[in-house]
């Protein structure tokens, strides 16, 4: 018989205990439908999930909310929008209550007198051509000021097309101000001419993406086998799409048979009420989709499944590790 520790040699096996204990159980919320940015492929304005519900005003009703979430068994909040530093009341009243992690496009400083520990992920597309095209100003140039030597903050490298070839500058860039980075790929939504993947494509990028995690390890935070599953679209032979996705808001999940998923995931609007089918887009087509968190989440709840090889399941204790890393259940 087959078991994690007939595959694995104490130090692995130790690496499995660790993470293991974990029982991570998140959802998603988006915490305004306001944004400093209208970004040309941003999912939240092109699929008009903006618009699919009226933002609750009332402090006094989120904090309510958020105590149901956590007795519903959520211990990770993953902090969407809009802008969520455009409403600190709101990011403050998760912070209080659960493990958060706050996504930002990092033109707004969050103040680490009121949140020192919080997670904070900065959205960065490209280079500075890149964002100028689809978001209108080189968001670096604002936000690498604001978070410089920040320990609890990371840069989502959102990877275009245009990047082949480029990504060590940036890279360098990040680790240069002394923050870590993860990458992930531009799912173009708004089909911005230039910016959709070929195969060609994104076979060159994972080998782009295995070289920047090798030659800076302190910096990067990913694995291989994320590279090759985000790029491929592939895990133990199967194809990501709807009938796979993890990431579906569960009183949306009809499918049948279920697939393995992420346990009472909903991603929630900012009326407090409101649910939206996934965790990216209402409109995406599953099978373009390049979401990193998706990717990962898949891999995650695929645990029995990579029970087979040493190497199947040391793929999956590294991504389990990344993402624990990512929303800091884990150190770096």
């Amino acid at each position: 018989m087959i078991t994690v520790s007939s595959l694995l040699d104490n130090e692995w096996y130790e690496r499995y205990r660790k993470i293991s204990k974990l029982n991570i159980r998140s959802s998603i919320y988006d915490v305004t439908n306001r944004c400093n940015l209208r970004c040309r492929g941003c999912f939240f304005f092109s699929s008009g999930e903006h618009k699919a519900a009226k933002e609750e005003m009332d402090i006094l009703k989120w904090e309510r909310f958020i105590e149901k979430e956590k007795d519903r068994g959520v211990n990770l909040a993953i902090l969407i929008g809009g802008e969520p530093t455009l409403c600190l009341d709101r990011v403050e009243a998760f912070y209080k209550r659960l493990p958060t992690f706050c996504a930002t496009n990092g033109l707004i400083k969050v103040p680490r007198d009121r949140f020192p520990d919080m997670m904070v992920g900065i959205s960065l597309w490209g280079d500075e051509q890149d964002e100028k095209l689809l978001r209108g100003k080189d968001c670096f140039a604002i936000s690498s000021k604001n978070y410089e030597g920040d320990e609890y903050t990371y840069y989502l490298y959102t990877i275009t097309p245009r990047q082949i070839g480029k990504t060590e500058r940036i890279i360098k860039k990040i680790r240069d101000i002394g923050v870590k980075v993860h990458m992930q790929l531009l799912s173009n939504d708004e089909s911005v001419d230039g910016f959709s993947w070929r195969n060609e494509e994104l076979t060159d990028i994972r080998f782009e993406m295995d070289e920047m995690l090798d030659h800076y390890p302190d910096t990067v935070i990913s694995s291989r086998y994320y590279h090759k599953v985000i790029t491929s679209g592939n895990m133990l032979d199967r194809d990501f799409g709807w009938l796979e996705c993890p990431s579906v808001t569960e009183t949306f999940d009809n499918r049948n048979p279920k697939p393995k998923r992420l346990i009472h995931f909903i991603r929630w609007a900012s009326d407090l009420k409101t649910m939206h089918r996934c965790c990216t887009s209402e409109t995406r087509d599953c099978t373009t989709c390049k979401d990193g968190a998706a990717h990962m989440s898949w891999v995650m709840v695929n645990k029995k499944a990579h029970i087979r090889t040493a190497e199947d399941l040391k793929n999956w204790i590294e991504v389990y590790e990344m993402f624990a890393k990512l929303y800091r259940f884990i150190p770096w």
